[in-house]
């Protein structure tokens, strides 16, 4: 059996980003998700979101992409809840040892962010489309995942 500390920091929306997750599905759908994950052999530290997006702090295991790991939980949820669309695409950081408290933390804070306006707007998203603008304010703005702070 491989040794392997791989740690990930996933995105992704709802199908034009309408609010679909009310805190009803939320109870269903995050066990669901880790359930989902956990029998793949990933383990999610964190799972959290809002109305339109979710975050999933997790390892992946070394047989599987990033991107398997994505289908296999979106294609399912979508399918076994009614009225939960998700849109194409997804974001993926990767995270290291160190930085992964910090994920979590984040992640089991979205709904604070979201209240407060103080999310990151370069893990909100889960797509590269940008425009030059948004870039520039993203590079500025990482702050805690930038490679000189400890996340």
């Amino acid at each position: 059996m491989p040794f392997w500390r791989l740690y990930y920091h996933l995105v992704w929306s709802t199908k034009n980003r309408e609010p679909f997750i009310d805190e009803q599905l939320e109870r269903r759908l995050y066990p669901y998700l880790i359930d989902k994950a956990n029998r793949l052999d990933c383990q999610v530290f964190a799972i959290g979101g809002w109305v339109e997006h979710i975050h999933v702090v997790t390892s992946i295991p070394p047989k599987y992409s990033v991107a398997e790991i994505v289908q296999r939980l979106k294609g399912p949820s979508s399918h076994d809840f009614e009225g939960l669309v998700w849109q194409r695409g997804y974001g993926a950081l990767s995270v290291g040892e160190r930085q992964k408290s910090i994920a979590i933390e984040y992640v089991e804070n979205q709904k604070v962010h979201h209240g407060q306006k103080t999310t990151l707007a370069w893990l909100e998203r889960e797509d590269d489309d940008e425009s030059e603008t948004e870039k520039s304010s993203v590079r500025e703005g990482r702050g805690k995942y930038d490679t000189d702070s400890p996340f």
